[in-house]
């Protein structure tokens, strides 16, 4: 793991969200939970060091790291809760979806609602420049989703933006990142 980085299980977390809890430790429960392994604060010693995450105040922090961890992949699918235009800037780099890709993102919340909304056309008009099969969902989520290729992406948002981001190429993180964008696929329409 490189500078700025954690260990999934590393309970040195002392930032907090805006909503008082520490991002980082707020997302390693929240995945422990999805993937079954509970509140158990060793859940994560199973995947072998697998999963690294970052969160604000890190140096690089997750708005900095995640184009980096998604670039690369020849296939994304997921969830998005938010767009903002800081991340928007980052995860159109060339590197990130290139020709030939396959990307189908799920808008939600007020990712959703943007895409539904007045700047909509705009953004449709960036997606579809980008190869990117946009999708709508009524519902909400404060988590983003990737899966790109073998690697499970996950942002907490908050009030003020992306608070955390994890990723991991464990099979259990996987398998539910890909449950959870085939649920939200198969309830949304396209954009």
């Amino acid at each position: 793991m490189g500078d700025g980085e954690r260990d999934a299980g590393s309970d040195a977390d002392t930032r907090e969200t805006s909503d008082g809890g520490a991002p980082g430790a707020l997302l390693r429960t929240l995945l422990a939970e999805a993937i079954g392994a509970g509140n158990d604060p060793d859940a994560f010693a199973a995947l072998d060091g697998s999963v690294a995450v970052v969160e604000r105040g890190d140096d690089p922090g997750p708005a900095d790291r995640i184009a980096d961890v998604v670039a690369g992949g020849d296939s994304i699918v997921g969830v998005v809760p938010r767009v903002e235009a800081s991340l928007a800037r980052r995860m159109t780099r060339d590197d990130i979806v290139e020709g030939g890709d396959e990307v189908r993102l799920v808008f939600t919340g007020r990712a959703g609602e943007r895409l539904a909304g007045g700047s909509g056309v705009a953004l449709r008009t960036v997606l579809s420049a980008r190869g990117v099969d946009p999708y709508l969902h009524g519902g909400d989520s404060p988590v983003g989703i990737l899966l790109v290729g073998d690697r499970a992406i996950v942002g907490l948002f908050d009030g003020e933006g992306l608070a955390a981001l994890l990723w991991s190429d464990a099979p259990a993180v996987r398998e539910w990142a890909a449950t959870t964008c085939r649920r939200y696929l198969d309830a949304s329409e396209p954009a």
